[in-house]
């Protein structure tokens, strides 16, 4: 049976149409002061800084023992207690109660591209997600910042939404371990299989 040329142009657009994904990683060192709307924390401050030449996040949680740094290069998260002078670091896919990206959506995961909003400012554009019975919405600028995002997996939910947002080089030091501070080991859980842990 032979198809017209617009189905055919139409069928082969379908491909990309499906594979269309938003860019959720900052583009340019920005740093995000967040507002907890919902679920855990609701109500605190959570301020966020991209360090993008080197691939990192900082993250500092009001009420917090101290922030953690995500490092997408090295697939890790350092966990940075101030009153211990301490470190722990956490590699990423240690199994089930390992550490997964959470600024690496899954490869899974299915996005539905929606309208536009101004949010602290900034244009942005909503986009819903899917991924395996985990669902939510983001809005996410051009350039990778996120500024609005809620959802969650079954009754553990939760929402954010960004107060204030700074374009500028951020400081690498910020990034980094302090120094003097001691490692712990891994919590037993969190050791790959074969792996022992720094003592």
């Amino acid at each position: 049976m032979r198809r017209s040329l617009p189905a055919l142009l139409l069928l082969a657009a379908l491909p990309a149409a499906a594979q269309e994904r938003p860019v959720m990683v900052p583009t340019r060192d920005v740093a995000v002061t967040y507002r907890v709307t919902a679920g855990q924390g609701q109500g605190h401050e959570l301020r966020m800084a991209w360090l993008v030449a080197e691939r990192k996040l900082r993250v500092d949680a009001e009420g917090a023992p101290g922030w953690s740094v995500i490092d997408q290069a090295a697939r890790r998260m350092l966990v940075v207690m101030e009153q211990q002078r301490a470190v722990l670091e956490l590699p990423a896919n240690t199994g089930p109660g390992g550490l997964s990206i959470p600024t690496e959506p899954p490869a899974g995961a299915r996005f539905t591209k929606g309208g536009s909003d101004t949010v602290a400012g900034l244009r942005c554009t909503l986009w819903r997600y899917e991924d395996g019975d985990k669902r939510g919405e983001t809005c996410l600028t051009a350039d990778g910042v996120m500024l609005r995002s809620s959802g969650g997996q079954g009754s553990r939910t939760g929402a954010v939404e960004a107060t204030k947002v700074v374009y500028a080089p951020q400081d690498p030091a910020r990034f980094q371990a302090p120094p003097g501070y001691r490692s712990m080991p891994l919590p037993p859980g969190l050791v790959p299989p074969g792996l022992a842990a720094p003592r």
